[in-house]
């Protein structure tokens, strides 16, 4: 990893994720709004120990990052069903891997299953261009655009 100073203003992918999701309750957010559209107290429900001022904080921030959007549902009082864009719907990839990973760290966690035969799915990087899956001892020679 490169910290010169000429490097220091440098922003690489993840750091770009990391800030717009990458806490705790708004990875956990995202999660519960990946089956559908929620109202503010469902997501309260759903995410046990969640204070609803973080939440509220949690969906404010999501929507400027273009991840949840929010449309009323009630207008005395006012009140919203929030759902994910599609922006926020592609982190479903990713948070599988996280859980993947979370699993195999878990005393009797256990992983994806493929749901038509039983078998505990596997996570692979494959390359379209030269139509292979990308080995691990590749990873020197993975890199961002």
């Amino acid at each position: 990893m490169t910290t010169g100073p000429e490097h220091q203003h440098e922003r690489s992918p993840l750091a770009d994720a990391v800030e717009r999701v990458g806490d705790r309750w708004t990875l956990l957010l995202v999660d519960a709004l990946l089956a559908g559209p929620r109202r503010f107290n469902d997501l309260l429900t759903e995410l046990p120990g969640l204070a609803p001022n973080i939440l509220s904080t949690r969906l404010k921030h999501l929507e400027r990052e273009s991840v949840v959007v929010s449309s009323p549902y009630s207008k005395r009082p006012l009140r919203f069903v929030y759902e994910l864009t599609a922006s926020g719907r592609d982190l479903a990839g990713a948070l599988r891997l996280l859980a993947q990973w979370g699993a195999g760290r878990t005393e009797g966690g256990e992983g994806l299953r493929h749901a038509a035969c039983g078998t505990q799915l596997e996570v692979r990087w494959y390359c379209p261009t030269c139509a292979r899956v990308v080995d691990e001892d590749e990873g020197d020679t993975l890199r961002y655009a």
